[in-house]
């Protein structure tokens, strides 16, 4: 899990967001999911974590990172 957070956290910083805003638009999560998964009190399902993943993968061509440049 932590590698999954850490995943998120430079990926967020990459594009230069909120880790809740990369699981909003990657999976549809409510604000509050990122703070359960941090504090050990959620965790995702590897079917999420793998969504999770492919966003954060294919991020490079994102839709907003073209709009912003």
């Amino acid at each position: 899990m932590e590698q999954l957070i850490a995943e998120v956290e430079a990926y967020a910083a990459r594009q230069d967001v909120t880790p809740q805003k990369v699981l909003r638009d990657a999976i549809g999560s409510n604000w509050r999911q990122w703070e359960l998964w941090k504090s050990g009190k959620s965790s995702p399902t590897m079917r999420v974590a793998d969504r999770l993943r492919d966003f954060m993968g294919s991020g490079e061509d994102s839709p907003q990172e073209k709009g912003a440049a």
